[in-house]
This record gives structure tokens, sequence and C-alpha cells, in this order.
């Protein structure tokens, strides 16, 4: 069993920088790989970016050379550095766990969930 909490969202001019935080419970936080995804206001949920349990990363289109997935173990954490902010980048964002150690950009292989945090870029 994995819980997982997010924080950092907020309200940011576009062109801002971001930093979301995951905390993750659980003594084997190290074998899952994490994901981010985001929905939008009547949009699907989406992938955002994802490292796997060796530091792996995979990121959409939408969001490389902008966004920065990355993972400290230690402290059962996992965080999404966002620059250059969108409005488009707009949503509310989701860290997820899943149980396929090489990492997925699939919602639907995604064992756990945290809450949400909502991130507003406004133009």
């Amino acid at each position: 069993q994995v819980r997982l909490e997010e924080s950092g969202g907020g309200l940011v001019q576009a062109g801002g920088s971001l930093r979301l935080s995951c905390a993750a419970s659980g003594r084997t936080f190290s074998m899952y790989a994490m994901g981010w995804f985001r929905q939008a206001p009547g949009k699907e949920r989406e992938f955002v970016a994802s490292i796997n349990w060796i530091g792996s990363t995979d990121y959409a289109d939408s969001v490389k050379g902008r966004f920065t997935i990355s993972r400290d173990n230690a402290k059962n954490m996992v965080y999404l550095q966002m620059n250059s902010l969108k409005p488009e980048d707009t949503a509310v964002y989701y860290c997820a766990a899943t149980r396929t150690r090489y990492g997925s950009t699939v919602m639907e292989e995604y064992d756990y969930w945290g809450q949400g945090t909502q991130v507003t870029v406004s133009s």
C-alpha cells in the first residue's frame, strides 16, 4: 500500500515556475515507478512525466524542455519542476505510483493516486 500527497500548487503568471512535491508512504517506495498526470476542466486526465526505479524519465511532448521530474528515494519524495509555464498548463496535477517498475505513460497502469494539487497559470 502506498499513500501519496501532493503539494506546491498555486497561482503563477505565464512564464513563471512552480515545483510540485509528492510525499509517499511505504518502505518499498524505491521499487515503484512514479508519474505525474494532470486534468484540466472538461478534459481527460493526461500523462505529464514519469520516472522509473532507476531514474529514467519520460515526458509528454507538451512539457519537454520545460518540466523536470525527479525523485529522492531516501526521503520518499517525487518532484515536478515546472518552468516557462503557460496558461494551457492550468490543471489539477496528480502524483501516481505504479508497480510497473520501468514506468508507464498509461494512466490505467498506475495503482495509487494522490488527491491532486491545483496549478493555475494566468496570462
